[in-house]
């Protein structure tokens, strides 16, 4: 509930520039002013707000395969003991993009992207599964990715 609390702590023009750089994040402040009706100077402030605070933050978005990841998974972690000490550990490996505590069959879940299938392999047998409290992992290999966005806005 606590990040409820913070969203709609949000006025309506800050979630209109989050909505406005979600959809282009090189849109220029001076754009966004015109939208949102303030100075280019106004809206430089709120965006470095909003980004100090953890709100949001600008960044590129590439394509995995592009960079010469050609595989891409999400893997299960059932937990003994205390998942957060596991997420922790799991959420330094270079190859994790995505970490999760969850409620249900598993408790944590991550993406990761690797270069290849012996990448995959090693990092799920020699680094995730040796992490203390680890019981056991299953991994959902993409066969394709359908969708991804990130201009969700701000609901």
């Amino acid at each position: 509930m606590a990040s409820a609390k913070k969203n709609s702590a949000l006025d309506a023009i800050s979630k209109t520039i989050i909505e406005l750089l979600q959809d282009d994040g090189r849109r220029s402040y001076s754009d966004i002013g015109r939208v949102v009706g303030l100075s280019e100077a106004a809206v430089r402030q709120r965006v470095q707000r909003l980004t100090e605070t953890g709100v949001m933050q600008i960044v590129a978005v590439t394509d995995p395969m592009q960079l010469g990841f050609h595989r891409q998974a999400m893997i299960g972690i059932r937990v003994a003991g205390d998942a957060r000490h596991v997420a922790e550990a799991i959420a330094e490996i270079d190859a994790v993009d995505y970490v999760v505590i969850t409620v249900g069959s598993f408790d944590v879940i991550v993406e990761v992207v690797c270069e290849d299938d012996d990448h995959l392999l090693a990092l799920v047998n020699d680094v995730i599964r040796p992490i203390d409290g680890v019981l056991s992992t299953e991994t959902f290999i993409y066969a394709k990715l359908q969708k991804q966005l990130y201009n969700w806005g701000t609901r």
